[in-house]
């Protein structure tokens, strides 16, 4: 199993517009930037999305424009599923899946589109080419989120998508025994967002957890680009 991580960024990305803080000033000089939340998950011969964030055909040019075989939906916000307009006239509009909730809102704004849509029942894992997939419920109210385990000739991938720390007992054990864990780390430690976990919440998850490897992804502009164990947009694991 191959994994890209195309958008590591939060809602708004970074560098933010007209922001001249140093971590966007940085960027800007650089030529740095987080893009919106979108992972590529090859298995075989096949490519998986987790969301479509709003910069997913920048991200899938640099990827070297693969053809897209599924999608899965964490939640309906906007910086998770807007880009699926992208496979408009580009390619055969590839089938969703996402939990009941996520379902019906996101799949609502794409109507216009021949959706092929898979709702999927939570903590039930189902086949998708080969791979074992899981969606189970995490922490990020108002809006019904869940995270995804994708399991694949004994490799384990686990994405917690937006939540708090607060997890139930079920769901994390969704998030064990994984070579790579991704987790929401959207603030440096100090700072309190109560349905996001800030950076020091993610470093005790991730002991707990104790996965191979993990990552700390949709990060704002606030994170410095040098934070350990930050996710990168476009690095790539061989699970």
């Amino acid at each position: 199993m191959k994994v890209t991580l195309l958008g590591t960024g939060d809602a708004i990305g970074t560098p933010k517009i007209g922001c001249s803080c140093p971590v966007c000033t940085f960027a800007r000089t650089n030529g740095r930037q987080r893009l919106r939340s979108a992972t590529l998950i090859e298995v075989g011969e096949k490519h998986i999305l987790v969301d479509t964030g709003p910069d997913l055909r920048a991200q899938l040019m640099a990827a070297g424009s693969p053809h897209i075989d599924a999608v899965i939906w964490t939640h309906g916000h906007y910086d998770h599923f807007m880009g699926y307009g992208e496979f408009y006239r580009v390619q055969k509009i590839p089938p969703v899946y996402a939990a009941a909730p996520t379902m019906e809102y996101a799949g609502s704004v794409f109507s216009f589109l021949p959706l092929d849509k898979h709702t999927v029942e939570p903590y039930r894992p189902f086949d998708l080419f080969g791979a074992r997939i899981t969606l189970f419920p995490v922490n990020h109210p108002p809006m019904p989120t869940f995270g995804v385990r994708v399991e694949y000739e004994g490799a384990v991938l686990a994405l917690t998508a937006d939540t708090s720390a607060r997890l139930s007992r079920a769901s994390k054990a969704c998030l064990s025994g994984a070579d790579l864990l991704v987790l929401d780390t959207i603030v440096p430690e100090g700072f309190t967002i109560t349905k996001h976990m800030n950076y020091a919440d993610a470093l005790q998850l991730a002991e707990e957890l104790a996965p191979a490897e993990f990552r700390c992804t949709h990060a704002s502009h606030l994170l410095a680009w040098d934070t350990p164990h930050l996710a990168m947009d476009m690095e790539q694991f061989e699970l």
